[in-house]
């Protein structure tokens, strides 16, 4: 939830807002607004993305799916990106 995250304040406000629109989508469909599909966090290691892409979803209520990109380097060719497609999968389960 946002209320564990320290600091990150502007990008707070912004994710905040990005969650109104999954947990209303219909309120901002009737103004004519296009639903975002995605939010992209950048930034150097240690920043607090992907502690924040947690509390996003933690707020709107949705399933959070982590892996790394190191778990997508693998000695067999293939097995990269069929891991894409299971978490692909997954988070359409």
């Amino acid at each position: 939830m946002f209320k564990d995250v320290a600091g990150c304040d502007e990008a707070k406000l912004e994710i905040m807002e990005f969650v109104d629109f999954l947990k209303r989508p219909n309120k901002y469909k009737d103004l004519g607004a296009k639903i975002p599909k995605g939010a992209l966090l950048v930034g150097p290691p240690g920043t607090g993305k992907t502690l924040l892409a947690k509390a996003t979803a933690g707020e709107a209520g949705v399933p959070f799916l982590s892996i790394s990109g190191s778990d997508f380097m693998e000695m067999f060719v293939g097995v990269g990106p069929a891991r894409v497609r299971d978490l692909f999968s997954q988070a359409r389960s």
